[in-house]
């Protein structure tokens, strides 16, 4: 399901004509070099496409407005090689709608002691130019993802392969749409949220409809298709039945494979990528749909329970971010249940009542048939398992009333101290940086939420870069945190973004 255009990111490279054709014949050589040593260090997660060097503003201005109307082009990448007059790029960057990472490099590594001269200076100037083109953007107001480093560095490869996928996840956000077969649950304040603002912001399509019209999609689904997604099951995981009768056990799990084909024929169907149910309107389902959403979760739709879109849909962009990723962990819906606060030992423990995704586990995956005190239905089968140690981010999107707020934690995912055998969910522990009080109190200052999108495969600096070119507030918490600094922070968001 987790299906994407071919995207590219065009680099264009800023010059003019003051030094000759000599130096623009050199200045492309080096931009083509630069581009095909990019394609070829394997770290890139998608292409580099060079782009003849801009020199004019006409020549900038249809460029930047052929890369708008490219389906597959998912950016820009820009570098003035030599010194390029700023009011040269006005117009093509008030008129550019797709994110633009300004790469600040020079052909050469090292000064060439012995031989530089004045060619050699005006030729290689990127420190004079790069300076000039910023200066613009900064002047515009225009967002942008400046990166300073080598371009034959890993690290700074590394970075570019990271603004990438921020730039597919603002690309492919406006393609979101959120099918809600439940209303938020009532009288919570969180979930809550103005949907047509999240689609000025965001692009995203947030449509509701009666859980009985997606429940028809589940019961038209025929034996032979469940019988077989039942097998599938029981071929990937491991069949706890702890006392119960086997085939009843089976016709439990029946249940789940039947919704999980008939909700994700309805998604299809229907053009949605993320989705959000509700225990308390389950309409004529025999079952809350528990590993049924798991498994749509980990083939890359978005999920969001008691009716929270904005998770939903949050959880199927940060997927999309980390589409193809090389020894990708997992990315998940998740909520905060529970605090350990034995000294030395402290963290969350993090589950839900049945629907994480099964592509943070770590070990063994099984499939439990337990009660469940909500949903007044038969007892739902769900996958369960505990999840990866290691870092990872917390996010949560806030609706402030006047504005979005994006609070974005850095996490450290561990195991817990003891197994848990009578918690039939799947779980991760993690304690939030600098230390779990410090980043408890924060979070709660900053109004975030008990659901959370997930994520071992993304950093706090690509999250950001998310809000940034979305046009919303990012606050983040991690282990350079102080109340009394993050307070002050909040007071100055308030200013900085007030309508």
């Amino acid at each position: 399901m987790l299906v994407q255009k071919d995207y590219k990111f065009w680099f264009c490279t800023g010059s003019q004509d003051l030094y000759g054709d000599e130096c623009l014949a050199h200045v492309a050589e080096h931009s083509q070099i630069i581009v095909k040593a990019l394609n070829e260090s394997g770290i890139l997660p998608y292409e580099v496409v060079w782009k003849p060097t801009l020199i004019t503003n006409e020549v900038i201005r249809r460029t930047f407005n052929e890369a708008n109307t490219d389906e597959n082009c998912a950016g820009v990448i820009t570098w003035c090689h030599t010194f390029s007059p700023a009011k040269s790029w006005i117009l093509g960057l008030k008129e550019l709608r797709k994110p633009l990472l300004h790469l600040h490099t020079q052909f050469n590594r090292e000064i060439p002691y012995d031989t530089i001269d004045m060619d050699f200076m005006n030729e290689n100037q990127a420190a004079h130019g790069d300076r000039e083109f910023g200066h613009i953007f900064t002047r515009l107001h225009k967002n942008r993802k400046v990166i300073m480093g080598y371009w034959e560095d890993k690290e700074t490869q590394e970075r570019i392969g990271d603004w990438m996928r921020t730039a597919v996840g603002v690309i492919e956000s406006s393609h979101v749409r959120v099918m809600r077969v439940a209303d938020n649950m009532r009288n919570v304040a969180v979930t809550e949220g103005d949907k047509v603002e999240a689609q000025i912001k965001f692009g995203w399509e947030v449509d509701a409809y009666p859980v009985n019209e997606v429940a028809d999609a589940v019961a038209q689904v025929g034996q032979g298709d469940v019988n077989a997604l039942v097998e599938e099951y029981y071929d990937k995981y491991q069949i706890l039945l702890e006392g119960r009768d086997e085939a009843e056990f089976r016709k439990h799990v029946a249940v789940q494979a039947q919704i999980e084909l008939g909700f994700e024929r309805f998604l299809e169907a229907n053009n949605y990528q993320a989705i959000v149910t509700h225990f308390g309107d389950l309409g004529s389902l025999q079952q809350l749909p528990g590993l049924a959403m798991q498994r749509l979760m980990e083939k890359g739709y978005g999920f969001g329970a008691e009716g929270d879109w904005k998770t939903a849909a949050m959880v199927r962009v940060m997927k999309i971010m980390t589409q193809g990723k090389k020894d990708a962990k997992g990315t998940s819906f998740m909520e905060d249940y529970t605090y350990n606060l034995v000294p030395g030992k402290e963290g969350i423990l993090e589950a839900h009542m049945l629907e994480v995704c099964p592509t943070i586990a770590d070990g063994p995956i099984s499939i439990k048939c337990q009660p469940l005190s909500m949903g007044d239905r038969e007892d739902p089968t769900r996958l369960v398992f505990t999840a990866k140690e290691g870092p990872a981010v917390a996010t949560s999107l806030v609706d402030l009333g006047d504005r979005f707020r994006l609070i974005i934690n850095s996490v450290d995912c561990k195991k817990t101290e003891k197994p848990m055998p009578k918690l039939p969910v799947a779980t991760a522990f993690w304690t939030p940086q600098p230390d779990l009080r410090t980043g408890a109190e924060a979070w709660i200052l900053a109004g975030g939420a008990h659901h959370t999108a997930f994520s071992y495969d993304l950093t706090p600096e690509q999250m950001g870069d998310w809000a940034e070119e979305m046009g919303i507030e990012a606050v983040y918490i991690d282990k350079d945190t102080k109340i009394r600094d993050f307070k002050n922070e909040l007071r100055w968001n308030e200013a900085a973004y007030r309508k």
